[in-house]
Protein backbone atom coordinates (compact mmCIF):
# COMPACT_ATOMS: atom_id res chain seq x y z
CA UNK A 1 0.00 0.00 0.00
CA UNK A 2 2.76 2.43 1.16
CA UNK A 3 4.47 1.94 -2.28
CA UNK A 4 1.16 2.30 -4.38
CA UNK A 5 1.06 5.39 -2.46
CA UNK A 6 4.42 6.50 -3.26
CA UNK A 7 4.45 5.69 -6.91
CA UNK A 8 1.44 8.06 -7.18
CA UNK A 9 2.92 10.83 -5.42
CA UNK A 10 5.62 10.65 -7.21
CA UNK A 11 3.22 10.82 -10.62
CA UNK A 12 1.26 13.52 -9.49
CA UNK A 13 4.34 15.67 -8.46
CA UNK A 14 6.21 15.07 -12.37
CA UNK A 15 2.65 15.87 -13.68
CA UNK A 16 2.12 18.88 -12.12
CA UNK A 17 6.37 20.08 -12.96
CA UNK A 18 5.21 18.96 -16.86
CA UNK A 19 1.93 21.19 -16.85
CA UNK A 20 3.43 24.18 -15.29
CA UNK A 21 6.78 23.91 -17.40
CA UNK A 22 7.15 27.40 -19.32
CA UNK A 23 6.89 27.93 -22.91
CA UNK A 24 9.52 27.20 -25.21
CA UNK A 25 10.03 30.62 -26.17
CA UNK A 26 9.92 32.30 -22.99
CA UNK A 27 12.56 29.66 -21.88
CA UNK A 28 14.75 31.20 -24.62
CA UNK A 29 14.10 34.58 -23.96
CA UNK A 30 15.31 33.24 -20.15
CA UNK A 31 18.33 32.09 -21.25
CA UNK A 32 19.41 34.90 -23.88
CA UNK A 33 18.80 37.40 -20.96
CA UNK A 34 20.28 35.54 -18.37
CA UNK A 35 23.41 34.60 -20.97
CA UNK A 36 24.15 38.18 -22.01
CA UNK A 37 23.40 40.58 -18.82
CA UNK A 38 23.41 38.45 -15.43
CA UNK A 39 22.96 41.30 -12.82
CA UNK A 40 23.53 40.42 -9.15
CA UNK A 41 20.01 41.78 -8.80
CA UNK A 42 18.68 38.62 -10.05
CA UNK A 43 21.29 35.57 -9.14
CA UNK A 44 20.31 33.56 -6.88
CA UNK A 45 21.27 30.37 -5.52
CA UNK A 46 19.55 27.55 -7.86
CA UNK A 47 16.16 25.95 -6.42
CA UNK A 48 16.13 22.89 -4.36
CA UNK A 49 13.50 19.88 -4.70
CA UNK A 50 11.20 21.04 -1.89
CA UNK A 51 11.47 24.66 -3.22
CA UNK A 52 10.84 23.35 -6.94
CA UNK A 53 7.42 21.38 -5.46
CA UNK A 54 6.41 24.56 -3.95
CA UNK A 55 7.07 26.65 -6.79
CA UNK A 56 5.11 24.09 -9.13
CA UNK A 57 1.94 24.29 -6.59
CA UNK A 58 1.68 27.92 -6.75
CA UNK A 59 2.52 27.94 -10.22
CA UNK A 60 -0.54 25.71 -10.78
CA UNK A 61 -3.16 27.60 -8.30
CA UNK A 62 -2.32 30.46 -10.14
CA UNK A 63 -3.24 29.02 -13.66
CA UNK A 64 -6.28 27.36 -11.77
CA UNK A 65 -7.53 30.56 -10.64
CA UNK A 66 -6.64 32.37 -13.52
CA UNK A 67 -3.86 34.74 -12.02
CA UNK A 68 -0.72 36.28 -13.45
CA UNK A 69 1.98 33.79 -12.51
CA UNK A 70 4.05 34.20 -9.50
CA UNK A 71 7.86 35.58 -9.42
CA UNK A 72 9.75 32.70 -8.24
CA UNK A 73 12.80 35.15 -7.19
CA UNK A 74 9.96 36.87 -5.30
CA UNK A 75 7.90 34.14 -4.10
CA UNK A 76 10.61 31.78 -2.93
CA UNK A 77 10.15 31.97 0.88
CA UNK A 78 6.82 30.80 0.11
CA UNK A 79 7.19 28.60 -2.07
CA UNK A 80 9.76 26.57 0.39
CA UNK A 81 6.87 26.53 2.98
CA UNK A 82 4.32 25.01 0.76
CA UNK A 83 6.40 22.63 -0.56
CA UNK A 84 7.92 21.59 2.64
CA UNK A 85 4.02 21.52 4.02
CA UNK A 86 3.16 19.25 1.28
CA UNK A 87 6.19 16.88 0.94
CA UNK A 88 5.44 16.47 5.19
CA UNK A 89 1.91 15.65 4.68
CA UNK A 90 2.90 12.83 1.14
CA UNK A 91 5.35 11.49 3.66
CA UNK A 92 3.33 11.41 6.94
CA UNK A 93 0.12 9.88 4.77
CA UNK A 94 2.64 7.41 2.84
CA UNK A 95 4.22 6.22 6.00
CA UNK A 96 1.23 6.01 9.01
CA UNK A 97 -1.97 6.70 6.77
CA UNK A 98 -4.17 9.79 6.69
CA UNK A 99 -2.71 10.67 10.92
CA UNK A 100 0.05 11.19 8.81
CA UNK A 101 -1.29 14.62 7.25
CA UNK A 102 -1.14 16.00 10.55
CA UNK A 103 2.75 16.36 10.52
CA UNK A 104 2.39 18.98 7.61
CA UNK A 105 2.68 22.15 9.86
CA UNK A 106 6.26 20.64 10.96
CA UNK A 107 7.34 21.10 7.84
CA UNK A 108 6.44 24.57 8.03
CA UNK A 109 7.60 24.93 11.17
CA UNK A 110 11.01 23.69 9.92
CA UNK A 111 11.39 25.58 7.42
CA UNK A 112 10.32 29.28 9.07
CA UNK A 113 12.56 28.35 11.70
CA UNK A 114 15.32 27.33 9.16
CA UNK A 115 15.14 31.01 7.18
CA UNK A 116 14.96 32.71 10.49
CA UNK A 117 18.54 31.53 11.09
CA UNK A 118 19.46 31.45 7.65
CA UNK A 119 18.48 35.23 8.01
CA UNK A 120 20.01 36.13 11.63
CA UNK A 121 23.87 34.34 10.36
CA UNK A 122 23.57 36.31 7.02
CA UNK A 123 22.75 39.99 9.16
CA UNK A 124 25.76 38.63 11.68
CA UNK A 125 28.18 38.25 8.81
CA UNK A 126 27.03 41.68 6.90
CA UNK A 127 27.39 43.25 10.05
CA UNK A 128 30.93 41.57 10.37
CA UNK A 129 31.69 43.48 7.09
CA UNK A 130 30.61 47.16 7.80
CA UNK A 131 33.60 48.19 9.67
CA UNK A 132 35.99 47.39 6.62
CA UNK A 133 33.30 48.25 3.92
CA UNK A 134 33.05 51.71 6.28
CA UNK A 135 36.77 52.52 5.89
CA UNK A 136 36.35 52.06 2.07
CA UNK A 137 33.69 54.50 1.43
CA UNK A 138 35.38 56.71 3.84
CA UNK A 139 39.15 56.37 1.68
CA UNK A 140 37.03 56.67 -1.54
CA UNK A 141 35.64 59.80 -0.60
CA UNK A 142 38.39 61.34 1.06
CA UNK A 143 40.20 60.55 -2.30
CA UNK A 144 37.56 62.75 -4.07
CA UNK A 145 34.60 60.56 -5.59
CA UNK A 146 31.51 61.35 -5.11
CA UNK A 147 28.72 59.04 -3.72
CA UNK A 148 27.87 57.17 -6.31
CA UNK A 149 31.36 56.27 -7.40
CA UNK A 150 32.67 55.28 -3.76
CA UNK A 151 29.64 52.81 -3.55
CA UNK A 152 30.67 51.59 -7.12
CA UNK A 153 34.17 51.35 -6.45
CA UNK A 154 33.66 49.39 -2.67
CA UNK A 155 30.99 47.19 -4.43
CA UNK A 156 33.01 45.78 -7.43
CA UNK A 157 36.46 45.44 -4.91
CA UNK A 158 35.00 44.23 -1.77
CA UNK A 159 33.89 40.45 -1.59
CA UNK A 160 32.01 40.11 1.59
CA UNK A 161 28.00 40.29 1.56
CA UNK A 162 28.04 43.80 2.17
CA UNK A 163 29.66 44.37 -0.71
CA UNK A 164 27.41 41.99 -2.51
CA UNK A 165 24.14 44.49 -1.71
CA UNK A 166 26.06 47.48 -2.27
CA UNK A 167 26.68 46.05 -5.98
CA UNK A 168 22.58 45.23 -6.35
CA UNK A 169 22.83 48.95 -5.41
CA UNK A 170 24.47 49.93 -7.95
CA UNK A 171 22.86 47.20 -10.94
CA UNK A 172 19.48 48.90 -9.75
CA UNK A 173 20.94 52.37 -10.26
CA UNK A 174 22.49 51.45 -13.77
CA UNK A 175 18.99 50.44 -15.17
CA UNK A 176 17.78 53.68 -14.27
CA UNK A 177 16.81 53.92 -10.50
CA UNK A 178 18.06 56.99 -8.38
CA UNK A 179 20.45 56.03 -5.84
CA UNK A 180 18.21 57.42 -2.63
CA UNK A 181 15.61 55.03 -3.75
CA UNK A 182 17.83 52.40 -3.90
CA UNK A 183 20.37 52.81 -1.02
CA UNK A 184 16.94 53.30 1.35
CA UNK A 185 15.57 49.85 0.91
CA UNK A 186 19.36 48.46 1.63
CA UNK A 187 18.43 47.88 6.00
CA UNK A 188 15.58 45.53 4.55
CA UNK A 189 17.99 43.38 2.77
CA UNK A 190 20.99 43.68 4.89
CA UNK A 191 19.41 44.20 8.68
CA UNK A 192 19.13 47.42 10.71
CA UNK A 193 23.00 46.95 11.21
CA UNK A 194 23.64 48.97 8.13
CA UNK A 195 21.26 52.14 8.79
CA UNK A 196 23.44 54.33 10.13
CA UNK A 197 25.44 54.11 6.68
CA UNK A 198 22.61 54.45 4.90
CA UNK A 199 21.31 57.63 6.50
CA UNK A 200 25.04 59.52 6.50
CA UNK A 201 25.04 58.14 2.29
CA UNK A 202 21.22 59.64 2.13
CA UNK A 203 22.27 62.78 3.87
CA UNK A 204 25.27 63.43 1.63
CA UNK A 205 23.35 62.42 -1.63
CA UNK A 206 20.07 64.55 -1.21
CA UNK A 207 21.40 67.17 1.12
CA UNK A 208 25.44 67.56 0.47
CA UNK A 209 26.43 66.84 3.97
CA UNK A 210 30.61 66.19 4.02
CA UNK A 211 31.07 62.63 4.66
CA UNK A 212 34.79 62.76 6.09
CA UNK A 213 33.69 63.35 9.48
CA UNK A 214 30.64 61.42 9.16
CA UNK A 215 32.66 58.33 7.82
CA UNK A 216 35.08 58.65 10.93
CA UNK A 217 32.86 58.69 13.64
CA UNK A 218 30.99 56.04 11.88
CA UNK A 219 34.12 53.86 11.69
CA UNK A 220 34.32 54.37 15.17
CA UNK A 221 30.72 53.20 16.23
CA UNK A 222 31.11 49.93 14.38
CA UNK A 223 34.68 49.19 15.47
CA UNK A 224 32.68 49.73 18.71
CA UNK A 225 29.80 47.55 18.14
CA UNK A 226 32.11 45.09 16.44
CA UNK A 227 33.99 44.84 19.68
CA UNK A 228 31.19 44.71 21.99
CA UNK A 229 30.11 42.02 19.66
CA UNK A 230 33.09 39.96 20.24
CA UNK A 231 32.45 40.51 23.96
CA UNK A 232 29.37 38.87 23.48
CA UNK A 233 30.23 36.27 21.70
CA UNK A 234 32.49 35.24 24.16
CA UNK A 235 31.03 35.45 27.41
CA UNK A 236 28.48 32.82 25.51
CA UNK A 237 31.35 30.31 25.29
CA UNK A 238 31.06 28.44 28.83
CA UNK A 239 27.57 28.33 28.48
CA UNK A 240 28.10 26.70 25.07
CA UNK A 241 30.63 24.55 26.61
CA UNK A 242 28.60 23.36 29.47
CA UNK A 243 26.43 20.75 27.45
CA UNK A 244 29.47 18.87 26.45
CA UNK A 245 31.22 18.73 29.32
CA UNK A 246 28.52 17.61 31.61
CA UNK A 247 27.61 14.83 28.96
CA UNK A 248 31.11 14.00 27.75
CA UNK A 249 33.98 14.99 30.03
CA UNK A 250 32.65 14.27 33.42
CA UNK A 251 31.44 10.67 32.70
CA UNK A 252 34.99 9.74 31.00
CA UNK A 253 36.72 11.61 34.55
CA UNK A 254 34.45 9.72 36.34
CA UNK A 255 35.09 6.46 34.85
CA UNK A 256 39.01 7.07 35.20
CA UNK A 257 39.07 8.15 38.56
CA UNK A 258 35.99 7.27 40.66
CA UNK A 259 35.09 4.00 39.20
CA UNK A 260 38.64 2.32 39.73
CA UNK A 261 38.36 3.68 43.59
CA UNK A 262 34.60 1.88 44.16
CA UNK A 263 36.17 -1.20 42.51
CA UNK A 264 39.19 -1.59 44.50
CA UNK A 265 36.48 -0.52 47.68
CA UNK A 266 34.29 -3.37 46.73
CA UNK A 267 37.18 -5.45 45.90
CA UNK A 268 38.75 -4.90 49.78
CA UNK A 269 35.51 -5.63 51.39
CA UNK A 270 35.22 -9.23 49.60
CA UNK A 271 38.48 -9.81 50.72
Amino acid sequence: MSALVAFVWAGLILGAAFLARPPRSRLGSLTEAATSAPSSATRSTPMGAVEVLGATLLALGARATRRPQPDRLATRPLAQRVGAVVLAAGGGFAVVGPWGVAVAPLGWLAVSRTARRSQARRFDAIAADLPEVVDLLGLAVGAGLNISLAIDAVARRGVGPLSAELRRVCDEVGLGRRLADALEELPTRAGEAVRPLVAALLAGERYGVPLSAAFERLALDTRADQRRRAETAARRVPVTMLFPLVTCVLPAFALLTVAPLIAGAFGSLRL
